[in-house]
């Protein structure tokens, strides 16, 4: 999957949960990496890590945040240890792999010495991350609320999760408790003896029941089987909204969380709410969600005004609005604009069906490219490097990146080295504003470098930013035996 794409779409969607995380550490957060991390997680029952990068935007936003909500709980009995590790750096490459990060920042829970690891999915402001690792750091059972003293664990905006037994012992109860155990950082957990407590449906239950409460659908799912695995399951099966609204409404938040979180591919629909169209699409738009329920497909329906993040990605104007894409576990992208309400299912079956041409983006191609440093965009990334026959060595850069700075005037200088070899070529592409195939290239960071031979072997650089190295580089891989004279003068 493209991660680049999920965290820029994620954060244009949704930008309440854009301030995410610490870029340079404060005095309560700790600074780990590949020499100590083992060794300080280890020794902590419970510790929280975020991975980040210098140069990323949404990174450098909760800064404060994450420093204060360090600050905060460092004075917890006992302390609550919050620690990052660059991602991007070099060294810590194998940490990032091993802790399958796909995109910055992620925030991961660390329990008994590392054994045991969660992702963190709370606020992203300091409060709010306190009250949320609180919670996490709490006594289990101090989470099941008994609904004889405790009725508010019902919250009519938000699901919740009762469990009604006979006793509060045995099997099933013990099964209930580690259910909750497990995601109670998710859901509200309450038990009771006593099945006339429970709205929606309390003369319906028979024997032990888990009934799950939501504000959408229909309502409350009630579910008998007590195995762990098939508890879990099924709430988060029954969790999940037919349909997953995004608009300014809060309480709609932790929904889109789930909603992006899910392995499906996703189809989402925007248009203006304000519409008089509005209830015919959201109606057809139901109803395909039902029809394609559990084939790998989860559906949103989102307020244009409330984000412009499709407008921004895919470089479209307002007048295309309504739009709907997919976006599938490959990277793929597939696009269909202007649409009627009717449009919708048969487009959507042509995707099942593997005849859409994917959406790629891409700025434009340019008329001159005349400069050392030849410029490659999407649309000519085949044709200029992946089939081109000749050794390729390409910078995926950002335009924000220092670090892309300081290289630019290197590699004019490598090009120029090269410039009387027609069998070398050194490019660059913006990686933020075109799409990239993610099966080829893995670029978490920038400035992320790989050389493609001739015969189209690609190797990713790991070497230092020096002409020199560069250079090196690129004879050891080049499979043209005939170096430039100006290469050889120089080395």
């Amino acid at each position: 999957m493209d991660s680049r794409f999920w965290a820029c779409l994620f954060f244009m969607l949704v930008p309440f949960l854009c301030n995410a995380t610490l870029v340079s550490a404060g005095e309560h957060v700790l600074t780990l990496g590949h020499s100590n991390f083992t060794e300080t997680v280890s020794k902590h029952n419970f510790i929280v890590v975020e991975f980040y990068a210098p140069w990323c935007g949404p990174c450098m936003k909760l800064s404060p945040e994450y420093e204060k909500a360090a600050s905060i709980l460092s004075s917890h009995d006992p302390p609550v240890i919050l620690a990052k590790v660059d991602a991007s750096h070099e060294a810590n490459e194998e940490l990032a792999s091993e802790y399958e990060i796909t995109h910055i920042p992620t925030v991961k829970i660390l329990r008994n010495g590392g054994k045991n690891l969660q992702e963190y999915k709370g606020p992203r402001e300091a409060d709010g991350i306190v009250a949320y690792l609180e919670k996490e750091v709490a006594p289990a059972s101090a989470e099941i609320k008994s609904l004889e003293d405790a009725t508010s664990v019902i919250d009519e905006n938000k699901i919740s999760i009762v469990g009604i037994f006979t006793e509060f012992s045995g099997e099933e109860f013990n099964n209930f408790t580690a259910l909750a155990e497990k995601l109670r950082s998710d859901f509200d957990f309450g038990h009771t003896l006593y099945p006339k407590l429970l709205p929606r449906g309390e003369s319906s239950v028979n024997g032990p029941t888990v009934r799950l409460l939501k504000p959408f659908d229909e309502r409350s799912v009630d579910f008998q089987d007590f195995h762990v695995d098939a508890l879990e399951k099924f709430v988060e099966e029954a969790s999940v909204p037919t349909v997953t609204l995004f608009n300014k409404d809060p309480s709609n938040h932790p929904f889109v969380i789930k909603f992006f979180n899910s392995p499906n591919a996703k189809a989402m629909l925007f248009l203006n709410f304000s519409s008089e169209l509005v209830d015919g699409f959201k109606s057809k738009f139901y109803d395909l969600a039902v029809r394609y329920k559990g084939n790998g497909i989860s559906f949103l329906i989102g307020d244009i005004e409330a984000s412009q993040g499709p407008f921004q990605y895919f470089r479209l104007k307002d007048e295309q609005v309504p739009l709907i894409f997919i976006l599938n576990n490959d990277g793929q992208k597939y696009l269909k604009s202007n649409l009627e309400p009717d449009h919708i299912g048969p487009w959507l079956k042509e995707y099942k069906d593997g005849n859409l041409q994917p959406f790629m983006n891409s700025e434009p191609i340019p008329e001159t490219n005349n400069e050392p440093v030849k410029v490659i965009v999407a649309d000519s990334l085949h044709d200029l490097v992946i089939n081109s026959g000749k050794n390729v060595l390409l910078e995926f850069y950002a335009p924000w990146c220092g670090d892309c700075e300081k290289l630019a005037p290197i590699l004019d200088e490598v090009a120029v080295s090269f410039e009387n070899d027609a069998n070398m070529i050194i490019a660059k592409l913006d990686a933020t504003a075109n799409d990239i195939p993610t099966h080829i290239f893995e670029v978490h960071g920038y400035p992320t470098l790989y050389f493609k031979s001739a015969s189209g072997k690609f190797v990713k650089y790991d070497g230092n930013g020096s002409k020199e190295d560069i250079i090196d580089f690129i004879r050891n891989n080049r499979e043209n035996s005939i170096q430039p004279e100006t290469v050889k003068d120089e080395l």
